[in-house]
């Protein structure tokens, strides 16, 4: 992940900032006017690839329903979930219906489409209809993102607002630069609810990410039962960072957040860290210290400490229970192994150990998704390795990531000073770290993943991912303001094309989104260079 430069006296001080909560999260002031009329049509979050204004805009009212033209449950459930985000703002019924017509708003599966993909959509605007048109319901879902963003921002609200629900005339034509698109929250420094975890699930699906991967393991606590090694998570869950009470997610109620994800096209993607970071297993089971002993419970912020027992045949037991129970949770195609600052686990340990770890996560089916580290040993087929260095990062490790690229290896970029969630704005901001330096909004926004690491085939970019590491984080608020309004920036490096990518007018588009964060209830960093709209 990354190395840490908190001292116990600043972790202090930051755990008394994240205890304040919201109010210690000054707001900077607002500027621009709102626009007035319909949003241009275009002017969304992420940037579409094809735009063509013109014509009369459509007026949601009081006679329009959602038809949902094909026989299919996942379509009328995009359609529901549209017409549940529309009614309390509109004071409309909205019915969704499967009647037929060329009127009101129509989401409509075409086998004619297989250009647009898996996710992508054509959304046409006139003043009798507003037309999506999709190969898959994924593609819906993702152009009804850009609908509602193409309505006024209080349509957000949760009471009836005044209107009018105007969508400019045009066409949209849009599909992604990427495949993978996600977003990390580490749920085991500090412990997140499952309601917390959909509130975030919400808000990444609003900007098109489709990954949303769970750092369910590491030195500070273990997050998912495991019901053949149960103390795992009785014990190695108990605690977080700075003491305090932890969690863990029953497999139930994980099931419930992978459900909820897929309802919003978001995969699921398990992290269990390993063979570093460790230490709440560790502490849980004593045989898998090589001296059987096992480590008190720890909630530091300090890593590279622990590792399993890479010669003990018993890790491998533990490791082929811990993926085969998660993998049956788990309906996506990866799980992360980890594999970062195994600072305490010998080099030819950490290659031996990878070798006898890859084959089981394919044994159960699924992809093997590491840090970057991971291409310190020999990546398995198919494996993804997600690379977070940053500028200070040596060339050899560079160098390492680059070969495996070249060898077939697929890449999720999160350079640390660009696209983890968890840096400083600046050096005033009371929540996060800075020890990869402090990541403006403009910062994390201006980088070409396809260009990013030099000597890399473009075509080894499988995507890009946000980390949110939570040392600091411990309240959905927190997730806010850190995440927002960089996480939007990520998103659209990993949707729109390369030749959209200007600071100059995301910035404008950014400003957009703000009022719509208001009216959700946000609580996002309004950063100065920004011109934000008016409430």
């Amino acid at each position: 992940m990354r190395p840490h430069r908190t001292t116990p006296r600043l972790l202090g001080a930051l755990l008394l900032v994240a205890a304040a909560g919201i109010s210690t999260l000054a707001a900077a002031p607002h500027s621009a006017a709102a626009p007035a009329g319909p949003t241009p049509l275009g002017q969304v979050v992420p940037a579409p690839s094809k735009v063509e204004a013109g014509g009369a805009p459509y007026e949601i009212g009081a006679g329009t329903r959602i038809r949902v033209e094909e026989d299919s449950r996942a379509v009328r459930a995009v359609g529901e979930q549209l017409a549940g985000m529309l009614r309390p703002a509109t004071g409309l019924s909205l019915p969704v219906t499967d009647d037929a017509g060329r009127d009101g708003i129509r989401l409509r599966l075409s086998g004619g489409a297989k250009e647009l993909g898996a996710e992508g959509y054509r959304l046409q605007s006139g003043s009798g209809a507003v037309t999506i048109t999709a190969h898959k319901a994924a593609g819906l879902f993702r152009g009804v993102q850009t609908l509602r963003q193409q309505l006024p921002p209080d349509v957000e609200k949760r009471s009836r607002q005044a209107g009018p629900w105007l969508v400019a005339g045009g066409a949209i034509e849009d599909t992604p630069r990427y495949e993978y698109r996600g977003a990390m929250l580490d749920v085991s420094r500090h412990f997140f609810t499952v309601e917390q975890v959909k509130r975030y699930i919400d808000q990444m699906a609003m900007y098109k990410i489709n990954k949303l991967h769970l750092h369910l393991s590491d030195d500070q606590g273990w997050r998912i039962a495991i019901d053949s090694w149960p103390n795992l998570a009785k014990h190695g869950g108990s605690t977080q960072v700075g003491g305090g009470p932890g969690g863990f997610y029953t497999k139930e109620q994980y099931k419930e957040i992978v459900a909820y994800a897929s309802e919003r096209f978001l995969e699921v993607i398990p992290e269990i860290d390993m063979p570093g970071h460790t230490n709440a297993a560790l502490s849980s089971y004593a045989e898998l210290n090589c001296d059987g002993v096992a480590p008190p419970l720890y909630t530091g912020t300090e890593v590279g400490f622990s590792s399993l027992c890479a010669p003990k045949e018993v890790t491998y037991d533990f490791v082929d229970d811990v993926i085969r129970e998660i993998a049956e949770l788990t309906p996506g195609r990866y799980i992360h192994i980890g594999g970062d600052e195994a600072h305490s686990t010998s080099h030819e340990d950490y290659v031996a150990f990878m070798e006898r770890v890859q084959p089981v996560v394919a044994k159960y089916g699924k992809t093997v998704l590491g840090w970057h580290q991971l291409t310190g040993a020999k990546p398995a087929a198919g494996a993804v390795a997600q690379y977070w260095g940053y500028d200070k990062t040596g060339q050899a490790e560079r160098d390492q990531v680059v070969n495996a690229a070249k060898n077939g290896t697929k890449l999720v970029l999160s350079p640390a000073d660009r696209a983890y969630l968890d840096m400083k704005y600046d050096a005033q901001t009371p929540l996060g770290l800075a020890w990869a330096g402090y990541v403006e909004v403009d910062r994390s926004y201006d980088w070409d993943p396809g260009a990013y690491l030099q000597g890399a085939p473009e075509e080894s970019v499988l995507g890009v991912e946000a980390p949110l590491w939570s040392e600091t984080i411990s309240t959905s608020e927190h997730i806010e303001y850190m995440a927002f309004p960089r996480l939007p920036g990520i998103a659209e490096l990993g949707w729109s094309p390369a030749s959209t990518h200007d600071w100059d007018t995301y910035k404008v588009r950014l400003a957009g989104q703000g009022p719509r964060w208001d009216a959700l209830g946000m609580n996002y960093y309004r950063s100065p260079l920004v011109p934000w709209a008016e409430r």
